[in-house]
């Protein structure tokens, strides 16, 4: 800290934190554009909510003309502890907005169910985020908070975004608020967003700033900061922001080494979260850890992947062959969980690319299956200089395999229920209606068995009230009778399975939109066609 700030510290005289009240209170007259807090639960978000809570509680009740909604994200995979306290947050900023009669709303923003963490990875085969694949971000963080504004937008015409964003955070981040400032303006125009503007009340603070305010100035609602302060202690962790601006999601980078993340991202090679809460003695949360750690283990398992992407697109990746002791060997580089292999080229199955459709087919070959058939391809490649180079690849991976979305479930139910959550009794990993969802996209995917039901009833003792009309189309002897056919006609049987789920799925409607155009994305897949 600097001399300025222990002095100030020691005369608990303060000035940057009148200003940035009398700023917030300027700021709030100035319009009657309702403000939108973000707040995460970590230190930045909690100064920011606790400067506008004090300045509108300073203000004469005439003034307070606008509402204030603060809301927060649940992924619904939050780190357990923390969505707790920030449940718990919620309800006394709540409470205690009433109490005082500020206009302040509390609220809690979700993803919608067919865009969750599960639903994704288990229902439609998703492999679990990377660097390089980061799809959890938009889908539950960004969207559900995007919606919840621009609901507001709908009915108030334009809303501001308080956020606790500050220059000093980052240099990207300041190089960011500084790219969108105005010269002489309060709010800066979001940049993905119409018709919500930002604003940044503590855009100027350091760190030392902010500890020295949470630390000096009780929570107006009852929250210990002095406990917040030691979580950070304890982690050596940053904060999770609330992200709601697509064009700044990497600069906001990963949560996985943040208190305040997802308790499953497997975006950090190593989560710190979860090991500082178990090494802070919530050994209880060990379960979690090696869960997660599982599931970024098998992510490059091409046994647990298909070899097509979800609309059935071929790709290819290049490999490396090198002499290793005089015998050529496929280098397959390391990636986040997965060492680095080096395997020989005679245990591949080379051919020219152009060759692969006719040996799949005579070879009745099911790039959906878990086995990885090891297949090379081979092209040419001309360089700069005209040279021709011969060139290997193998098959890119797609969606988890079934297989493996069935074992990711049945090991994310057994941790549900063998976990024991101290404060909360009844806390679940996935939900029902994930379940439900993801039996769903099963049926639509030719998944005709049922196996969620039995899978559910075997690990957790109990049954679920399944929906009727998501009962399998056939029993298991007519899907017998439907595979032999398939076969006797050299039909794939999964896209004959699609085709059925597609023409249930828009049966019953006088107009069938978009019939045609389903049947013609199933049927156009490039595996059937390579």
């Amino acid at each position: 800290m600097t001399n300025g700030i222990i002095s100030n510290l020691l005369s608990k005289n303060m000035p940057y934190v009148e200003q940035a009240k009398e700023h917030i209170k300027k700021a709030y007259k100035e319009d009657n554009r309702p403000w939108v807090v973000g707040y995460s639960g970590g230190k930045d978000s909690t100064v920011v909510v606790q400067l506008v809570f004090e300045a509108l509680s300073e203000m004469d009740k005439e003034e307070l003309h606008k509402k204030v909604y603060v809301i927060s994200s649940d992924t619904l995979v939050e780190t357990p502890l923390i969505i707790n306290s920030i449940n718990q947050t919620l309800r006394r900023i709540q409470d205690e907005a009433l109490k005082r009669d500020l206009p302040i709303e509390t609220h809690k923003v979700k993803p919608v169910i067919k865009q969750s963490f599960w639903v994704n990875i288990i229902g439609k085969g998703y492999p679990s985020p990377n660097q390089q694949f980061r799809w959890c971000t938009d889908r539950l963080k960004i969207d559900p908070a995007n919606q919840f504004i621009m609901d507001k937008v709908s009915s108030f015409g334009e809303v501001i975004m308080v956020l606790g964003v500050r220059e000093d955070e980052s240099a990207t981040r300041g190089n960011v608020i500084r790219s969108h400032t105005v010269e002489g303006k309060t709010f800066m125009r979001h940049s993905t967003l119409s018709n919500a503007y930002v604003y940044a009340p503590i855009r100027s603070y350091t760190l030392d700033d902010v500890w020295d305010y949470l630390l000096n100035h009780p929570s107006p609602w009852g929250d210990d900061n002095h406990e917040l302060h030691r979580l950070y202690q304890d982690s050596n962790s940053g904060e999770c922001p609330l992200v709601v601006d697509k064009s700044v999601k990497e600069s906001a980078g990963s949560c996985g080494n943040s208190r305040f993340g997802c308790w499953v991202c497997t975006v950090v090679n190593e989560d710190k979260a979860l090991s500082g809460f178990i090494q802070s003695g919530h050994d209880w949360m060990r379960p979690l850890l090696d869960f997660r750690n599982w599931l970024s283990s098998i992510r490059d398992d091409r046994e647990k992947r298909m070899k097509y992407r979800m609309n059935g697109q071929i790709y290819y990746k290049e490999v490396r062959i090198e002499d290793i002791d005089g015998v050529p060997h496929v280098m397959i580089p390391k990636k986040s969980g997965r060492p680095k292999q080096q395997i020989p080229l005679d245990q591949y199955t080379v051919m020219e690319k152009e060759k692969l459709k006719s040996y799949i087919e005579s070879n009745n070959v099911d790039l959906s299956a878990p086995e990885d058939q090891r297949i090379l391809v081979t092209y040419e490649e001309e360089m700069l200089d005209g040279e021709k180079v011969l060139k290997y690849a193998q098959l890119g991976l797609g969606p988890y395999t079934m297989e493996a979305r069935k074992e990711i479930l049945v090991r994310l139910l057994k941790v549900q229920k063998d976990l024991k959550h101290p404060e909360d009794p009844y806390y679940e990993l996935i939900s029902v209606d994930e379940l439900k969802a993801i039996r769903k996209i099963w049926f639509k995917n030719g998944e005709w068995e049922d196996p969620i039901p039995t899978i559910y009833k075997e690990i957790m003792d109990q049954s679920i009230d399944w929906e009727i009309d998501d009962r399998p189309l056939f029993d298991n002897e007519q899907i017998s009778d439907l595979e032999l056919l398939a076969d006797q006609f050299k039909v794939d049987i999964k896209v004959l399975k699609k085709l059925i789920s597609i023409e249930k799925e828009f049966s019953g409607y006088k107009v069938r939109r978009g019939l045609i155009n389903e049947i013609g994305k199933a049927l156009k897949q490039d595996y059937l066609h390579l």
